[in-house]
This record gives C-alpha cells, sequence and structure tokens, in this order.
C-alpha cells in the first residue's frame, strides 16, 4: 500500500518516498472524486450522514494525503520530493477549488438545507451547514460557469505561484553562506555561536567557519559582531534574500497580487483584504487598517522616545550614523549597559529537554494532561521525539511530534501542523496527532541544546497551537482545533508565551546546565526589566508588515503604483527609523502573505496579541497556576475550535470584550496609554 494512503495513526513518514507522492494524492483525488460523485447524486430524502457527513468524511481522507506530503516538502525535501509535489500541486488544487464550483453537489447542500432533516439538526451540525454554504457562496457556488472556470484558474495558478515563492525563499537561504577564517573577525560572538559555526564548517569540510541566513546562526551574528563591515555583508544578504538570479522572486509578487484581486473582484468583494477579512473577528481591510493605525499612534511617543536612546548610544559606540545592520548590535549593548543584562547569560538555564519537561509541567498544572515521551521509528529524520498526551483520566487523547532543529532540506521558521483530526467512536473520542516544529540551536560539543529566552518562547508558542489542536473535544472535524477565524488562532499560541516570563513557571524548568541552579534573583530581575526595553521598536517592525501587507491587498495597483517593491518600500518608510533603511528587497523573502497563508492577515498577530494580553490578565490575577483559571480557558476556548463563535468564547472566559490597555502595559510600560478611549 502506498504508504501516504495508510490509514494507521502512526504515519509512515520513514517510508514515503518521491514517487509515493505523485500516485498517492493522484489515488487520493480519484477516491475523493467518486464520493463527491455520489453526494453530488444524492436523492430526497436527503440526510446530514448523505450530503454534509459524507462531505466532510471525504475531505479528511484527502487532505491528510495532501497535508502529509506537504510536510515532507517542508521537513525532508529533496529535488525528487520536490518535482513529485509540483508535478500534482494543480491536481489538487484545481480539485479543491473545483469543489465549492460543483453545481450538482451545491444543489444537493441547498435541498439539503430546506429539507425537513436539516431543521432536527443540533447546533454544532447546524453550525457547520450553515458555514459550509457560506464558504461555498464566498468560492464562487452562485456564479456562472464562464466565472467558474476563471475563479478555478486563478486558484490553481496562485497555488503555483505560492508554491514557487516559497521554494525560492529556502533555496535562496541555503544558497548564502559567510566563511570566515580569521578568528579576529569573531570578536564579540557567543561562544555557543562560535561552536555552531566551527560544527557548520567541519560538516561541510570546510576551514574555519561557518554562517548561514538560518536564524540560529543568523541573528546572534547579526545581535553580537563586533565587525560593522561584516554584519553589513551578512544583512544585506538576509534583507536581499530571493531577489535576484535563478531565485528572483521579484517577478512573482505582482502576479500573485494582481491574481488575488481579480478573485476578490470575480466573488463581489471590492479588495482581496475584503475577501479574506469577511469571516474574521476584524470584518473588513478597512477595519483591520483602522486597528493598525491605531496601535501605531499609540506605539509612537514610546518610539520615539526610544529611538533617541538608541541613536545616541550609538554615538557613544563610534557609529555616528545608525544603519539598519547596527540597530540590533547597538540595542543588545545598550540593553546590557542599562540593565546588565546579556541575552545570552540565560542560555545555559534552558536545557531543551528541561524546557520541553516544564512546559509539560504548566500544561499539567493548567489543564491536567500528561505527555509522555514514547518511541516512533517512523518519522522522516532521527532528530524528531514523539509524545502521547493523557487526560486526567488516562485517556489517551492526541500524540505529537516535535522536530526542532535545523536542516538544509527543511523550511526555516516555526510551526504546527495538525495531522489527524479526532472525532466521536464508540469508546469516546478518537486521539488528535500534530506537530511542532522549529530551527532551534542544536546541541555542540556534547552538551545539550540550549535554548535562548527567545527559543523558549517559540516553543511556548507552537505548544499552544498544538494545545489548541490537540485539546479540541469538537466533534465536527472541520470545526475543531484550530479552524477558526485567522486572527483569532494565534490566541492560544500566543498566551503561552507568558509563563516563560513568570518566576513561579520558569523555576519549573529554567536550571543551570551544569548547576543545576534556578537563575539568580539579579539576573531574572534584569531580564524582566529588560521586557519592555525597545519593545516600541519590535512592535513598530509587526505594525509595518501588518501595515504593508494590508495595503499590498487594498490599494496596490500595477499600473497605477508601479514596481511593488517600491512601493513596499514607500509603505515602511512610515515605520523605518531612517528612510533609507528600508530601501531593499525583503518583500521578495515575506513568505507569510505570499506562500504562508496570512495574505491580507498579517495584522492577526498584534490583534491576537491583544487577545493574549487581556486574557493572561486574568490569570495574573488569580493565579498563574490556578487550577480553576486554566480549567476555564481549556473549556471556554482551548476546547471549542470553531464550534461557536469566537468573540463568543473570549466572553466566556473574561466576562467582556477584549481591552487593548492590558497589551500596550505589557509593550510598552506601566504607563502606556490608548491613542483613543
Amino acid at each position: 500500500m502506498n504508504p501516504l494512503l495508510s490509514t494507521d495513526f502512526l504515519i509512515p513518514f520513514n517510508e514515503i518516498k518521491a514517487q509515493d507522492i505523485e500516485s498517492g494524492i493522484k489515488e487520493a483525488i480519484t477516491k475523493a472524486e467518486e464520493t463527491l460523485a455520489t453526494i453530488a447524486s444524492a436523492q430526497a430524502p436527503y440526510s446530514y450522514d448523505s450530503t454534509l457527513g459524507a462531505l466532510e468524511e471525504m475531505l479528511e481522507q484527502v487532505s491528510r494525503a495532501v497535508v502529509t506530503a506537504y510536510h515532507m516538502t517542508s521537513v525532508a525535501t529533496t529535488p525528487e520530493i520536490r518535482e513529485a509535489f509540483n508535478k500534482v500541486l494543480p491536481d489538487y488544487s484545481s480539485f479543491f477549488a473545483k469543489l465549492p464550483l460543483n453545481p450538482r453537489l451545491w444543489q444537493v447542500l441547498k435541498n439539503f438545507s430546506d429539507s425537513e432533516n436539516a431543521k432536527d439538526l443540533g447546533p454544532l451540525q447546524r453550525r457547520y451547514l450553515e458555514k459550509t454554504l457560506r464558504d461555498f457562496k464566498r468560492a464562487g457556488a452562485n456564479l456562472d460557469d464562464k466565472t467558474k472556470a476563471r475563479v478555478e484558474t486563478i486558484q490553481v495558478e496562485l497555488s503555483k505561484l505560492q508554491t514557487k515563492f516559497s521554494e525560492n525563499v529556502l533555496d535562496a537561504t541555503n544558497a548564502y553562506e559567510l566563511i570566515l577564517t580569521d578568528e579576529k573577525d569573531l570578536a564579540g560572538l557567543p561562544e555557543s555561536a562560535i561552536r555552531q559555526a566551527r560544527a557548520n564548517a567541519e560538516s561541510k569540510n570546510l576551514e574555519g567557519y561557518r554562517f548561514t541566513l538560518q536564524a540560529p546562526s543568523f541573528l546572534p551574528f547579526i545581535k553580537h559582531a563586533e565587525n560593522r563591515a561584516l554584519r553589513q555583508q551578512f544583512y544585506t544578504a538576509y534583507i536581499n534574500r530571493a531577489s535576484a538570479g535563478d531565485f528572483d522572486n521579484r517577478k512573482l509578487i505582482p502576479q500573485i497580487l494582481e491574481l488575488r484581486q481579480e478573485l476578490a473582484h470575480l466573488l463581489g468583494y471590492e479588495t482581496f483584504a475584503d475577501y479574506r477579512l469577511e469571516e474574521n473577528m476584524v470584518g473588513s481591510g478597512k477595519a483591520a487598517l483602522a486597528f493598525e493605525n491605531d496601535l501605531f499612534e499609540a506605539t509612537l511617543p514610546y518610539w520615539h522616545s526610544d529611538l533617541e536612546k538608541l541613536k545616541s548610544y550609538a554615538k557613544d559606540l563610534g557609529i555616528d550614523k545608525l544603519e539598519p545592520w547596527d540597530v540590533n548590535y547597538v540595542s543588545e549593548k545598550l540593553r546590557k549597559a542599562k540593565f546588565d543584562f546579556d541575552d545570552e547569560a540565560l542560555r545555559p538555564f534552558f536545557p531543551l529537554n528541561r524546557v520541553m519537561e516544564g512546559m509539560f509541567q504548566i500544561g499539567e498544572k493548567l489543564f491536567g494532561i500528561k505527555i509522555k515521551e514514547t518511541p516512533n521509528e517512523k518519522v522522516w529524520h532521527e532528530d524528531v521525539k514523539f509524545y502521547d498526551i493523557y487526560d486526567r483520566q488516562g485517556e489517551h487523547i492526541a500524540s505529537f511530534y516535535a522536530d526542532l532543529f535545523p536542516r538544509e532540506n527543511k523550511r526555516g521558521g516555526a510551526w504546527m501542523n495538525a495531522f489527524i483530526t479526532g472525532q466521536p467512536t464508540e469508546a469516546g473520542f478518537s486521539p488528535h496527532l500534530g506537530l511542532i516544529a522549529a530551527n532551534f540551536t542544536p546541541p555542540q560539543d556534547g552538551q545539550p541544546a540550549l535554548l535562548t529566552h527567545d527559543e523558549v518562547q517559540t516553543t511556548f508558542h507552537e505548544f499552544g497551537h498544538l494545545l489548541h489542536h490537540c485539546l479540541s473535544r469538537v466533534e465536527v472535524r472541520p470545526l475543531a482545533g484550530t479552524h477558526v477565524p485567522w486572527d483569532f488562532v494565534e490566541l492560544p499560541s500566543q498566551i503561552m508565551e507568558n509563563w516563560t516570563w513568570e518566576r513561579e513557571a520558569l523555576d519549573l524548568f529554567a536550571r543551570h546546565v551544569d548547576t543545576g541552579e534556578t537563575i539568580p534573583e539579579n539576573l531574572f530581575t534584569s531580564m524582566k526589566r529588560a521586557r519592555t526595553f525597545m519593545e516600541s521598536n519590535a512592535q513598530m517592525r509587526q505594525l509595518s508588515f501588518g501595515t504593508v501587507d494590508l495595503e499590498l491587498h487594498i490599494h496596490y495597483q500595477a499600473d497605477k503604483d508601479g514596481n511593488v517593491i517600491d512601493y513596499g518600500n514607500k509603505i515602511m518608510e512610515r515605520f523605518a527609523i531612517e528612510k533609507h533603511f528600508v530601501q531593499n528587497n525583503f518583500l521578495a523573502a515575506f513568505g507569510h502573505i505570499f506562500s504562508g497563508g496570512y495574505a491580507a492577515g498579517y495584522y492577526s498577530y498584534k490583534w491576537s496579541e491583544v487577545l493574549d494580553a487581556d486574557a493572561f490578565s486574568r490569570f495574573k490575577q488569580e493565579g498563574i497556576f490556578n487550577p480553576k483559571t486554566g480549567q476555564d480557558f481549556l473549556k471556554s476556548i482551548l476546547s471549542q475550535g470553531n464550534s461557536k463563535d469566537v468573540a463568543e468564547q473570549f466572553r466566556d472566559f473574561m466576562g467582556r470584550d477584549p481591552n487593548v490597555k492590558a497589551l500596550l502595559e505589557r509593550n510598552l510600560g506601566q504607563k502606556a496609554k490608548p491613542a483613543v478611549a
């Protein structure tokens, strides 16, 4: 049997070859089309099981094959796997694009909706029916045949372009290396970064030290390297990824934007942002831009103050004119001087295995779950670990993979994947299956992997997404777990990051790798005081990304606005320390909005931060390990998926609508106030 189509709970990832991807997806689509034909030919009396229930099961089966194949391109890609996936990309893109455009299927769903049986549906099935009808309409079910055909063509073409965009970013990232042989060029770098660069060089049979554009290599260099010319060289390579040669994304961006805008118009929307955001909490592109602008105005005075301090300290360091490649370096120096705090001083307190154990303890304290590592040989790489999750009663409710170190055949960043969504069974509820992936600093010289505090936050962030998937108890799978509006999906992930700043939580796992001691009080105090240091700059950076994303998907017109890179840079000037800071090609590697699902949705990171800061204020008030508060969060949000309106879920937990005050105080300081009342 094709391993891609295995129905085993433990997916045989170790057996999947390039040839399995093409044949497996084609077979899955063929089976799905047969099921679809049966559903579309249903006759009265219509039932839930013969219409929506059958549709749900069919979608789960074909999606599992596609998600599994895509996963292999993300974590274990080869030229052969990539070629096989790209070969079937038009097939599955066309299948999903055609689905809501099928007139017979659309008629059957409407007939069922009007039937007597539909009147007897419970609230959850009724919600799924209404959402499905709405989704079909939004996808073009009511359009004429000619327009439907164009919609399908656009969807397939967008899938190809977005996949190519992602491949170009990965290839461009891997194509660059900085080899240093003079140890004087390593001045200022943490010992961990130097060891990693040496190991990196040895793995390629090179002399000296090898630095790459992958985050664990790039970030320590840009923050700590004393050699300004090398910082400039490295930064310039990073900010201009995928903007030249074989991996040039600049020509893809206008095509992607134009097709998205055409799609929105065909579906009856003024802009792609309005189309994307209609179902989100924010409701429209205009409202999302207003949200970004309000936060911009609230942040502005703190940002101006921080920039003056940054420029002044740069002069103290002999840097008369601050440049983009200086910002992280000067910030780190100033933070160390002001708070006697160095990020690297925390690294020995965060061995990865202890971080994972502590995170699992926190999950147990809050939500009553137990997590145990278990052997699994059916993985794609020897670094991958596998865990089972049990509830209070000892029932196995979920399992997940953890793939946490960088490889050249693995994409950058951090993410959570949902492979299998559990469903009701005669015995109760079948388990979920998920993944957390990241690119952390790997183990060195026989020592365990030692994380930065940022990496600890990332671990908790992805764990939050995983909990949203794994603790879901929604009987209709398309409404389960993370299948929520895009600007709500980051709430469970971002709220979990808060525990990495709390002494009571850190003492569970933050122990020195050699001595076992907890973080000394003076270091913890410095860390807390430094939390809001230059946070206005980080907030402006996020707001700049969210704003340029929305402007591109609301206002940009190629014939009127010209070169898209120049247009994006012009938007970014408002958020830049100096105008020339944004004269680069950062859009060419902005995978979030051109290949990662955040098109017209990047604002949702800040939107969700408002939700998470506000929701965590209840934990702060009632106790960060208060079991009732944890159970309320589980009951109101983590277990609910999209079974009820997400604004109502938030109100269930907080007893009111969200308030931005907690975010501003957390990020900008105790006296921060909203720009508007």
